[in-house]
């Protein structure tokens, strides 16, 4: 074992100490002489467990929000494991997004054109104007659920599957603690925006979750700076910039990915960020 800190002996640990055990961290605190120390299997975790450490020590929001993941059913060894109990309204959408996937043959058959934002075999899509032509028709004709069901429709399993996971681990969350009326608005702006933004940039040739999925990552890492509450490694906000920009480049077509909905990408994310900043943050539940 390494000693990397030592604290007054009135200093309660005992919730960090949970959460670092829930973050796989092999620790250990002993009593020296009315001081505690603080000792680390791996001298590697030093500098990030010190950092959380300070953060614990200097924000009572966080250490509420610590002992809050350390009491609640959600949460299993400080890790967040939520049961279909405890989020059935994601499950629900990710429920109709198998079934979707299933009816339409992975967006292989003629029901595919009936959850795009328009009929592309009945409009002229080519220009923004045709575009814009074509949607207000669409619109006027009482064919409001397709500015939503792009949603459900996808291309590939790796595509579904990686939607639903990202899904499941944060939308979750947003229906645990913030609640379903929050979830909902989330899936309604964030599906709008993106939806609507890939739709004029390219056309109606697109699906998926991705736009949603972005929207929910951008509301929970803003909306987790304000008051502490959700669990997500911090490197992912990074990756999915990082994947988000990357899509904007030919790199994905190089390598065989096909062409990403980057507007969709870029639409939700900016949505869920937007929506983070304006909507009040909900406390209480644990």
């Amino acid at each position: 074992m390494h000693r990397v800190k030592q604290l007054e002996s009135g200093v309660n640990l005992a919730a960090f100490s949970r959460w670092l055990t829930g973050q796989g961290v092999v620790h250990r605190i002993s009593e020296e002489g009315g001081y505690q120390v603080l000792w680390l299997e791996d001298p590697e975790h030093a500098q990030p467990v010190l950092a959380a450490l300070e953060r614990f020590l200097a924000e009572p929001e966080l250490r509420r929000a610590v002992d809050q993941q350390n009491r609640s059913p959600v949460f299993v060894g400080g890790r967040w494991q939520p049961s279909p109990g405890h989020a059935p309204l994601v499950l629900g959408i990710i429920v109709v997004a198998v079934l979707m996937a299933w009816a339409t043959g992975m967006g292989h058959n003629e029901l595919s054109a009936a959850l795009m934002v328009i009929d592309p075999r009945s409009y002229d899509w080519s220009t923004l104007s045709g575009r814009l032509d074509a949607l207000a028709s669409t619109l006027a004709g009482g064919q409001v659920w397709r500015v939503l069901t792009p949603d459900f429709l996808h291309f590939s399993w790796s595509h579904l599957i990686f939607n639903s996971v990202m899904l499941w681990f944060l939308g979750s969350q947003i229906e645990w603690f913030d609640g379903r009326p929050r979830l909902i608005a989330l899936f309604l702006v964030t599906s709008l925006v993106s939806n609507g933004l890939q739709y004029l940039v390219s056309g109606p040739l697109f699906g998926g979750l991705s736009g949603v999925v972005y929207g929910i990552l951008g509301y929970c890492w803003l909306s987790q700076r304000r008051a502490p509450r959700f669990q997500f490694p911090p490197a992912l906000i990074t990756f999915a910039v990082a994947w988000m920009v990357l899509g904007f480049t030919p790199l994905p077509e190089i390598l065989g990915l096909g062409r990403m909905a980057n507007e969709a990408h870029l639409g939700g994310f900016v949505a869920g960020l937007a929506l983070a900043g304006i909507l009040p943050v909900r406390r209480g539940r644990s």
